[in-house]
C-alpha cells in the first residue's frame, strides 16, 4: 500500500505527472503479452535517469515496496505483472542513444530504446546489431537484456548476452554499480554482467547498457525448401551444421503454421507441405553463393519437393516478414492465443513437433510449431478462448507434456522467452532442487527483502513431474 507520504516523496523524485495512481494508469500496466494473467499494481512511475531511479529504489526499499521494470510490455510469461502490486517502473522516458563509439564498435544505450529503431540506427551507420527478436519493432532494449532474447539470427550471431559488454544497474537498496566495459577481455571478479543478463528484473534494474556491435555482412541470399515429410527438412538442418555450414536464418514451420501464415500473408505458400525451411546466409559474397549452393544440394539429397532461391531482397524480405507474421496470423484464428517455447537438440526437432501434434491430438487442442531450427528453439502456439476454462486448462495440460517432453528429449523449458511466473512450477523439472537453491541464495543476496519482481522466476510449488511413455 502506498501512503500519501510515499506518493509525495515518490512525486518530489519524477515530477507530479510521472507518478501515477489514476485508473487509467493502474489497468494499462496490469498485464503484459501473456494472456489471461493480470494483477493491479498500486502505482506507476517513470524514471528519468539513473539518479532518479537510485533514489525511488532507496523509498521502495524502506517501506518493502514491491518495483516491476517494465519496458514496451510483450513480455510473454508474465514476467511484467504486478502479482504482487506495487510499482511498475516504466523505463520508456530513459530512451537513448547515448553513444555510438566508431573505434571500439559500441554503443552506449538507456534500457527504454526501441530495438528496431536502434537497429535501424546502428544500420545507418554502416555497423551491425544482430539481436533480432520477433517483437524488435516494439520491444526494447532493457527488455531483451532482461530476457536476454533470442531471434531469427541467434544460430550465425549469437543471442542478446552475447552483445551485452557492461551494464550501469541500481540495486533494491539504492546503491549503484557499473559492470564490464567497452572490453573484448575483462575477468575481474564474477562476470556481473552476465548474471544480470536474463535476469528477469529480480536482481536489479538495469538503466544503461554497453552494447557491441559487428561489421555488416556484406551481402545475403535468402531460400526456402519445402518438404513433405517433416523428418526430410529435420535431417536437412542437422546436415548443413554438420558440413559446417552455419546459416544467419534457419526458421522452420509445420503444416497448420502455413497454412495460418499463407492465408495472412498471401505469398503462395503450398498447402500441402509437412514443413518448410526459410533458410538465410550472410557474408562474403563468394561464400554465399557457396553456402546457398552447398545447402540446395542437402536440401535436394532429403527429398525437399519444392526449393525456391529469391531473386530479390524484396523476394528475401517477403520469406523473412511470413515468418515473423507467424503469432500475428495465428492470433486471428481465436480470441486467446499462447505462444510458448522451448527448445530441443536439432536433431530432435522432428521427433518434437511429432510428439507436439501428438499431444495436442491427446488433450483435443489447437496447437502450431514453428520456430528457430537452426538452434532447436521451437515456439508451439495453442489459440484457444479464455473463456472458455475447460479447454483452457487442457491447453495447459498440453504444454506441460510438452515441456515434460522437451526436457526428455535433453532440451530445456524456455530458449527465449523466460521463465517469469508462466513457468515457475516448471524450472525445477530443468535445474533440480540444489539449482533451484543456488538461484534463491543469488537473489537473497542482490534483494534480500525481495522487492524486486516478487513472485517471478521461482514457484510456491513445483508442479508434479509427469509420467510420459511414447513410442
Amino acid at each position: 500500500m502506498i501512503t500519501e507520504s510515499m506518493s509525495k516523496q515518490l512525486k518530489a523524485i519524477v515530477g507530479d505527472k510521472y507518478f501515477r495512481t489514476d485508473p487509467e494508469a493502474l489497468i494499462t500496466h496490469s498485464y503484459d503479452g501473456t494472456p489471461m494473467l493480470q494483477a493491479l499494481p498500486d502505482g506507476v512511475i517513470y524514471p528519468e535517469t539513473t539518479a532518479q531511479v537510485s533514489e525511488i529504489m532507496k523509498i521502495a526499499s524502506a517501506n518493502r515496496i514491491p518495483i516491476v521494470t517494465r519496458g514496451s510490455g510483450s513480455n510473454l510469461c508474465g514476467g511484467t505483472t504486478p502479482l504482487q502490486g506495487g510499482i511498475v517502473m516504466v523505463m520508456h522516458r530513459m530512451n537513448q542513444i547515448i553513444e555510438v563509439d566508431m573505434e571500439n564498435l559500441t554503443a552506449t544505450v538507456q534500457p527504454g530504446v526501441i530495438t528496431g529503431h536502434f537497429s535501424k540506427h546502428i544500420d545507418d551507420l554502416g555497423l551491425f546489431y544482430p539481436p533480432d527478436p520477433s517483437s524488435m519493432k516494439i520491444s526494447t532494449i532493457g527488455g531483451n537484456i532482461a530476457e536476454c532474447s533470442g531471434g531469427l539470427r541467434g544460430l550465425k550471431y549469437g543471442t542478446t548476452k552475447d552483445y551485452v559488454l557492461g551494464l550501469t544497474a541500481v540495486l533494491p537498496s539504492g546503491a549503484v554499480i557499473h559492470t564490464g566495459g567497452k572490453l573484448a577481455k575483462d575477468v575481474a571478479g564474477y562476470d556481473l554482467t552476465k548474471l544480470l543478463v536474463g535476469s528477469e528484473g529480480t536482481l536489479a534494474v538495469i538503466t544503461e547498457a554497453i552494447l557491441k556491435l559487428i561489421p555488416p555482412p556484406k551481402t545475403k541470399k535468402t531460400m526456402v525448401a519445402m518438404y513433405k515429410d517433416i523428418y526430410g527438412a529435420a535431417r536437412t538442418v542437422s546436415k548443413i551444421i554438420q558440413q559446417h555450414i552455419i546459416p544467419a536464418t534457419l526458421e522452420i514451420l509445420d503444416n497448420p503454421t502455413i497454412r495460418v501464415v499463407d492465408d495472412f500473408a498471401k505469398i503462395g505458400l503450398p498447402l500441402d507441405m509437412a514443413a518448410i525451411l526459410i533458410i538465410e546466409q550472410d557474408g562474403e559474397p563468394e561464400m554465399v553463393a557457396r553456402d546457398i549452393e552447398a545447402i540446395y544440394t542437402i536440401c535436394r539429397e532429403e527429398q525437399a519437393d519444392r526449393l525456391e532461391i529469391a531473386q530479390t531482397r524484396e523476394e528475401a524480405e517477403k520469406l523473412l516478414t511470413a515468418r515473423r507474421s507467424a503469432f500475428t496470423a495465428l492470433a486471428r484464428l481465436r480470441p486467446t492465443t499462447i505462444l510458448e517455447d522451448a527448445t530441443v537438440p536439432r536433431s530432435k526437432i522432428a521427433e518434437m513437433i511429432l510428439r507436439t501434434n501428438a499431444i495436442a491430438i491427446k488433450y483435443n487442442v489447437n496447437i502450431t510449431t514453428f520456430g528457430h531450427a537452426g538452434d532447436g528453439n521451437l515456439h508451439p502456439t495453442a489459440t484457444t478462448d479464455a473463456r472458455d476454462s475447460e479447454e483452457v486448462h487442457r491447453v495447459e495440460e498440453a504444454f506441460a507434456e510438452i515441456f515434460e517432453a522437451a526436457i526428455a528429449l535433453g532440451g530445456t523449458i524456455t530458449g527465449e522467452h523466460g521463465v517469469g511466473s508462466v513457468k515457475a512450477p516448471y524450472l525445477e523439472w530443468k535445474v533440480g532442487e540444489a539449482g533451484i537453491e543456488v538461484m534463491k541464495g543469488i537473489k537473497a543476496a542482490f534483494d534480500p527483502h525481495h522487492i524486486l519482481n516478487p513472485g517471478k522466476m521461482f514457484a510456491k510449488e513445483t508442479r508434479k513431474r509427469l509420467v510420459i511413455h511414447h513410442g
